[in-house]
């Protein structure tokens, strides 16, 4: 996304009062966001939010980041622990004449087994790539929220399966 596209949705999530969610905003320095973590450290951050879904307590971080440096923004949600990032979203692209963040389900695991995540994903989700409505005002948020929190929950879930299943045991 462009920067433009980028503060204007980091505008309308400051701007929202979401009932389902708690946002605190985190204060950036000179523009980046000191010792959040090494992959943000130095990096131009337009904004960031940290989310919290009131009735489970899960919470994530939002951030507008020029992840790769390249005046090319990013919302790179990190799961709470910051351990790493549950999404890195980028594309936006009208459908229907609404403009859309598409997001694809690629895994990158070194395990051999990424077409089983892919497989999973598509049976649970319907298929591998997601589409989220980008928010008209800051009343359209929560359900903004509600997809980003599904999508990273799914993908965390997808990622996890062959740790949960056993598709190497021979009978």
């Amino acid at each position: 996304m462009n920067k433009d596209e980028a503060v204007t949705l980091a505008d309308l999530i400051k701007k929202s009062r979401p009932a389902a969610y708690e946002i605190t905003k985190m204060e950036t320095v000179n523009g980046s966001l000191p010792q959040f973590h090494q992959w943000t450290n130095g990096k131009q951050t337009l904004a960031g939010f940290e989310v919290t879904a009131i009735d489970t307590g899960t919470s994530y971080y939002f951030l507008f980041i020029d992840w790769h440096r390249n005046n090319n923004y990013y919302l790179v949600i990190y799961i709470h622990n910051k351990s790493t990032t549950a999404a890195e979203l980028r594309v936006i692209d009208e459908i229907d004449g609404i403009p859309h963040i598409v997001w694809m389900y690629k895994p990158l695991k070194r395990d051999g087994k990424n077409d089983l995540r892919k497989a999973y994903f598509k049976q649970m989700f319907g298929s591998t790539t997601v589409q989220i409505k980008i928010p008209a005002s800051p009343f359209d948020v929560e359900e903004f929220f509600n997809q980003s929190f599904r999508l990273c929950q799914n993908r965390i879930k997808a990622d996890k399966i062959v740790d949960i299943f056993d598709f190497d045991s021979k009978k």
